[in-house]
């Protein structure tokens, strides 16, 4: 009879204990472009940690606020067949797996009015509970636009302003609802505010086609010329790859209760020590947040 080799044998029992041992979670978020930027992002961050796993999903509708997830849900209880997915409907998600997690957040554009958040956060959380009983609920904090975003003047609101008003609402609500925050947008604060060469606007009218500012030192959206080359356009409200990636380790901290200097994952387009920073600034969001 043929031995099995010791060395291989004891490689088995190592991948079968780690395996017995690796943390999996199972995360799901209801939200739109705001969570839609974690979706390619935070598996790999996760994956790059030792013994951490993730199931991640999104209930994703583009510019949706709590107010229309509600609403949604409330059309497809009275009607099962009418679905605003094709695959499911919020029930069968929350229903599909035991989420350990399900995150909830507000529209950005609303995400600094306390009151907007009401009462659908609370049919939310509610509906959440009551088809996923074993999830925690979270929500996460999204943050302010750039400043050369054309609402704040609309609003009459700086970037700052914006940003601190985004913070305090979350906390409001999520103290109201006994609910934990990931505190995105206080990571995107703190990491604006110690951006190492620091970060000021730019203003469009220094700038003659076809140069562009450059945005090596933001965290947000895209800048590109008009068609006509008249003006400066572009996203001045998504995360950019170095907004995704700080997303991402905050996430990853929050969920798993530890440290983001832990992830090793580091995406193309970002250096090193930018991502070490991130990392950084992700742990300080977390620890100023408890």
């Amino acid at each position: 009879m043929k031995r099995f080799p010791s060395f291989l044998l004891a490689a088995v029992l190592f991948a079968m204990t780690s395996a017995a041992f690796a943390e999996e979670l199972k995360v799901l978020m209801i939200g739109n472009s705001f969570t839609q930027s974690l979706v390619g992002m935070l598996e790999p961050v996760v994956a790059s940690v030792p013994d951490c796993e993730i199931v991640l999903e999104n209930v994703y509708i583009g510019g949706c606020s709590m107010e229309r997830h509600w609403k949604n849900i409330v059309t497809e209880e009275a009607n099962r067949d009418d679905r605003h997915f094709p695959d499911f409907t919020y029930r069968e998600k929350l229903e599909s797996r035991s989420w350990d997690f399900v995150s909830i957040h507000q529209k950005s554009g609303l995400s600094w009015r306390p009151e907007t958040y009401r009462p659908w956060d609370d049919n939310l959380v509610d509906y959440i509970h009551r088809y996923a009983p074993g999830a925690e609920v979270v929500m996460q904090q999204t943050w302010s636009y750039r400043p050369d975003d054309e609402r704040l003047a609309e609003w009459n609101l700086t970037q700052e302003e914006m940003g601190d008003r985004v913070i305090a609402a979350y906390r409001e609500e999520a103290e109201r609802l006994n609910l934990r925050v990931i505190p995105v947008g206080l990571a995107v604060k703190l990491a604006r505010a110690k951006q190492p060469g620091g970060y000021s606007a730019f203003n469009a009218a220094d700038y003659a086609y076809p140069d562009l500012p450059p945005l090596d030192k933001f965290f947000i959206g895209k800048v590109a010329w008009s068609d006509d080359h008249a003006r400066i356009v572009g996203d001045s409200y998504h995360l950019n790859l170095r907004g995704r990636y700080l997303q991402a380790c905050v996430w990853f901290a929050f969920l798993y209760g530890r440290s983001a200097t832990e992830i090793r994952y580091v995406p193309e387009g970002i250096a090193e020590e930018d991502a070490v920073f991130m990392r950084q600034i992700a742990d300080e969001a977390i620890r100023l947040n408890r």
